[in-house]
């Protein structure tokens, strides 16, 4: 089958998750905005298009098919790309392991924008560096401990013992959070061998390596999740 991903163009936010699926599994798909504009998602924003309303991007278009939020589009692709264990118990896993991370995500956002997403950064900064202090201290190693702990009880290597949209989901997340905190992820490192072991592991993996050496891989900057302030940085 070939896919339509529709997201924002020229921002590395969390379409990026369902992309990494589609490249490492070497799939057929068009980044819609990126070849039309953002526009081109309008028609399915108003409902007015073919398939359910989405809320926001990212969506993907499946033939008639048009699934939004990032957790449910990896469970529906994660069987047909091969990338998820075919037992339903194990699926629902991999779900739960997803939705995990978009908390984090969501609390990712809300350290640069504690206030309103619509208003700048630059018209928060104080709350945000409050904010700032609380998910390096407090959530961070809470949310990554996790993480480890769910790859040292199932074998070491893998979340769910095999590769999957989990693997390449966590390796977005830590890259992300490299991005963001680099003083409080290095001091974190040591904490984390097996989540950093997996992120070295799925970087070569050959469909990921190709795609993140392309221009298909945006670079992170100050317009996505993952923003780099120094003033909210700190190795503790």
């Amino acid at each position: 089958m070939h896919y339509a991903l529709y997201y924002w163009t020229g921002i590395q936010g969390r379409g990026e998750f369902v992309r990494l699926a589609l490249e490492d599994a070497g799939a057929g798909y068009v980044d819609m905005a990126r070849v039309h504009g953002d526009a081109v998602m309008e028609p399915f924003l108003q409902g007015q298009a073919e398939g359910g309303q989405p809320f926001a991007p990212p969506f993907l278009k499946a033939g008639r098919q048009v699934i939004a939020q990032v957790a449910a589009i990896l469970d529906f692709l994660g069987p047909t790309l091969d990338l998820v264990p075919q037992a339903a118990s194990r699926r629902m896993q991999a779900l739960q392991l997803q939705l995990t991370i978009a908390d984090l995500v969501s609390e990712v956002h809300d350290t640069h924008h504690p206030i309103a997403a619509s208003q700048y950064y630059e018209e928060q900064k104080a709350e945000a560096k409050a904010r700032a202090a609380t998910m390096r201290g407090e959530r961070l190693p809470k949310f990554l401990g996790y993480f480890e702990q769910v790859i040292e009880a199932n074998g070491g290597r893998h979340p769910l013992r095999e590769h999957s949209y989990v693997d390449l989901s966590l390796f977005q997340l830590l890259s992300g959070l490299d991005y963001m905190f680099p003083k409080r992820m290095q001091a974190l490192a040591p904490t984390l061998p097996l989540l950093r072991a997996l992120q070295e592991r799925v970087a070569k993996r050959p469909n990921i390596a190709a795609y993140l050496d392309s221009e298909r891989r945006l670079a992170f900057n100050t317009n996505g999740i993952f923003r780099h302030y120094p003033e909210l940085d700190g190795d503790t």
